[in-house]
């Protein structure tokens, strides 16, 4: 009897059939494996270098003294992280209340929660040139079109984005500050641009990176500001947040989407049940309650951000201004054999050839001691 090759005979739906997969950093084990190298270091996922708050490992431990928890379900609803969140976010938001936040694995599970919500076949979702990988991936899992405009000075042209919108518009996407370029836009114009959206357009705004722009040595503190305030004022605003990078807990997967109350009610209807574990939910809530450590892992990047700029300034290379924890630097058109070379010396960075951008490499803001590996690694490449 014959076998028969599922490959045949198994399809998947057209959008999922094409996808290219979303590539993650090379993790330090995976390179000290293959490549036969020591005491790599990775700067290429845009983690906090000082790690989660401290108050995070005390509370790890002792959630571990309880053995018995870990054989049951998380909180499906979040309580108690939603009530920190609610807290947290006062200032911004006076009158929100728990019906208006969504949990996600991360915020890439609240966009693409998002994606599933309101586009599928025939639909058309906006986002940027040089966008956030995820944008694209999303789309295309649901069957929708993407409509990405040409990007200016490597940032969102809201002009283009405006003029794109057609009848089969459903999403826009947007990355302030941008990943993977570091660009960011103003608070005004993004404002402006929001209130000229039709009204049945939902336009997220994803502020994965907003604690780095905010603040003052970031050089963007004085045109930025968050949308979150404005979550009230438009009923098609959805804004997204992450525990992943200023927080230091990307390994916990813990992400959120703040919205008008209808609009996380229909989220809510797709999330999967318990997408947050217990651990992610309680070291969330904590985390957010040392303040002190985002300030210090703040200051610490923007520190780095100076060490690496002028160091790419003294080895002639240019770079684009970013505001967020991670700088994208022009190595040429041999940017690929310099990420390679790179990864023998154990310096884990990240190309961007995908991003349509094949001569840059992007770099993560480490400690003192793996900006200094990824200088040195550089400029013996470069002078060999």
């Amino acid at each position: 009897m014959t076998a028969i090759d599922p490959c045949r005979t198994i399809q998947a739906v057209a959008g999922v059939a094409r996808l290219s997969p979303y590539i993650p950093g090379k993790p330090v084990e995976t390179l000290e494996r293959e490549y036969g190298v020591q005491n790599a270091v990775k700067v290429a996922s845009n983690e906090n270098p000082l790690g989660p708050s401290p108050e995070v490992i005390t509370h790890l431990a002792k959630m571990l003294e309880n053995p018995l928890e870990l054989a049951r379900y998380p909180d499906g609803n979040g309580f108690i992280l939603k009530d920190k969140l609610i807290e947290h976010l006062k200032p911004a938001l006076t009158q929100l209340t728990a019906d208006q936040i969504t949990l996600g694995n991360g915020s890439n599970d609240v966009l693409d929660i998002l994606a599933r919500t309101f586009a599928g076949p025939g639909d058309e979702v906006i986002f940027s040139q040089y966008a956030f990988a995820v944008y694209p991936i999303a789309t295309q899992a649901v069957g929708a079109t993407a409509v990405v405009t040409p990007a200016v000075n490597w940032g969102h042209d809201l002009t283009a984005m405006l003029g794109a919108i057609s009848d089969k518009t459903r999403l826009i996407f947007i990355a302030n500050p941008n990943n993977p370029t570091g660009t960011c836009l103003s608070g005004d114009e993004l404002l402006n641009f929001i209130k000229q959206v039709p009204d049945h357009i939902v336009v997220v705004v994803d502020e994965a990176y907003e604690e780095y722009a905010v603040h003052k040595n970031s050089g963007f503190s004085e045109q930025y500001f968050s949308m979150l305030s404005k979550v009230s004022e438009f009923a098609n605003l959805v804004v997204t947040r992450t525990f992943s990078k200023a927080y230091g807990l990307a390994s916990f997967r813990v992400g959120y989407a703040i919205s008008s109350e209808y609009i996380a009610d229909l989220l809510n209807r797709v999330r999967q049940p318990f997408n947050n574990n217990t651990f992610a939910l309680e070291c969330a809530a904590i985390a957010l309650d040392d303040q002190n450590h985002i300030q210090q892992s703040v200051e610490l990047n923007w520190q780095g951000m100076a060490v690496l700029t002028q160091g790419f300034q003294k080895l002639g290379l240019d770079y684009i201004p970013s505001a967020g924890n991670f700088v994208c630097v022009k190595t040429g058109a041999n940017s690929a054999d310099i990420y390679e070379q790179l990864l023998y010396k154990g310096v884990i960075v990240r190309p961007v050839a995908n991003y349509q951008m094949p001569e840059y490499l992007r770099i993560s803001i480490g400690n003192a001691e793996e900006n200094n590996r990824v200088l040195d690694a550089l400029s013996m490449i470069l002078n060999q």
